[in-house]
């Protein structure tokens, strides 16, 4: 069977040898079906309307779609999206005559348009498509306050939220909550449960224990072996608030606890003034080391003390997580550090780490003493426990999930 993935942003994991549908790809090859992986590129690097390019290592096939406007905030982001949504059905449709047309598409968000192609598409081709939400529009635009919950933009993009998911032959959610959200809507009536799947993101324990046999990584503060390093591996925007960790460094200086660093690694528009603040106030327990190449993070998240997760807290986190970082996280058999409290936990369920109830500079400092003082025997109870569970979310045992979807059509 020939399984057609939608994913706007997937470009770079061809290159990258990771992300979700890369590791989707990888094993639903093994089973022996044929993935395909429609992904954007901007205008300016391809003149053509599409190139397909093979992710050699797993005989995955990248279509690369090219696309106007850019992935910035404003309107040249919603230019790059519809973009995208109307040049993939053009692109897969010339594709098809070449290779024939799919017996199942998988559109993805993390916006709603791929979804709309993928529908169109599947319309067109006369298959069955699944939606993939990762991403909850508009309600995450409302989350962050980037859209009133009553405009008539949010009514309106409610209205074809639900319509997405009425139209699809099954719907696919990141988050172990995710029929809890059509039920906070009101849809339950239209989008029955039997019709909406969980299948969480996760890890590729195979390929991250390759990495960190073969891509091992060094500097001053990881070599530093006198320190137990709290490590957070990610982006550095203002989404992700990273203030509030530097504000608890602050804390922690002024009480006296030593003997530990929290060092970031990652980059993002926040990152040169949150230096200047920690340059400023004299810290010597926090440091923004800059970012290291993705297949360096697994050695890197191996010589931590305890994984920091850290975000801006909002109401979608009643709904669960799965956020591919805390599945990395739980990888590294070190106990995670989750600074907000969510639904579904699978951090609490499975004793693996600590959740902050109610999330402030304080109570992460709080959090930060208690964790470095950890009896021996407690830290490899949560160490123990973080590796076993991420044996859970092995992206070859998600796939399976995949499978029994496809299959059931």
């Amino acid at each position: 069977m020939k399984i057609w993935i939608l994913n706007h942003y997937a470009g770079n994991m061809r290159t990258d040898k990771g992300g979700r549908h890369y590791c989707l790809s990888k094993y639903l090859n093994r089973a022996g079906y044929n993935p395909v992986v429609f992904c954007s590129i901007n205008k300016k690097d391809q003149k053509e309307l599409w190139t397909e390019k093979v992710a050699e290592e797993i005989n995955t096939p990248f279509v690369y779609v090219r696309v106007d406007g850019t992935r910035s905030n404003g309107l040249t982001r919603v230019v790059n999206m519809v973009s995208f949504c109307f040049n993939v059905q053009k692109a897969a449709k010339q594709y098809a005559k070449d290779h024939g047309k799919p017996d199942v598409i998988l559109a993805s968000s993390v916006h709603p348009l791929t979804l709309v192609a993928g529908l169109k598409l599947a319309k067109y081709f006369n298959v069955k498509c699944i939606c993939e939400v990762r991403d909850l529009w508009p309600e995450s635009l409302v989350a962050y306050g980037h859209l009133k919950r009553h405009s008539i933009l949010a009514k309106v993009l409610y209205y074809y939220e639900k319509r997405i998911y009425m139209k699809a032959d099954r719907v696919v959610m990141t988050w172990p909550g995710g029929y809890d959200y059509i039920i906070d809507k009101g849809w339950d009536s239209d989008i029955p449960k039997e019709k909406v799947i969980h299948i969480s993101n996760g890890v590729d324990l195979d390929q991250y224990k390759e990495n960190i046999v073969n891509h091992p990584y060094s500097d001053d503060e990881l070599s530093n072996d006198s320190i137990k390093k709290i490590i957070y591996a990610g982006s550095i925007r203002e989404v992700n608030n990273l203030g509030m960790i530097v504000s608890a460094a602050e804390i922690l200086q002024t009480r006296g606890i030593s003997g530990f660093k929290i060092l970031v690694y990652g980059s993002g528009t926040e990152r040169d003034a949150l230096i200047r603040r920690v340059e400023e106030a004299h810290l010597s327990n926090i440091s923004f080391v800059g970012r290291v190449p993705k297949e360096n993070i697994p050695f890197v998240l191996s010589k931590a003390f305890v994984t920091l997760l850290h975000n801006t807290s909002t109401e979608l986190n009643k709904y669960g997580q799965s956020q591919n970082k805390f599945f990395e996280y739980l990888a590294a058999g070190r106990p995670v550090l989750m600074t907000y409290s969510v639904g579904h936990s699978i951090c609490k369920e499975n004793n693996c780490g600590f959740e902050i109830d109610e999330q402030s500079p304080e109570s992460i400092a709080d959090a930060i003493e208690h964790i470095v003082q950890l009896k021996d025997d407690e830290y490899q109870i949560y160490s123990h426990n973080a590796e076993e569970t991420a044996k859970r979310y092995d992206f070859k045992d998600l796939t399976k999930k995949l499978v029994s979807i496809i299959e059931s059509l």
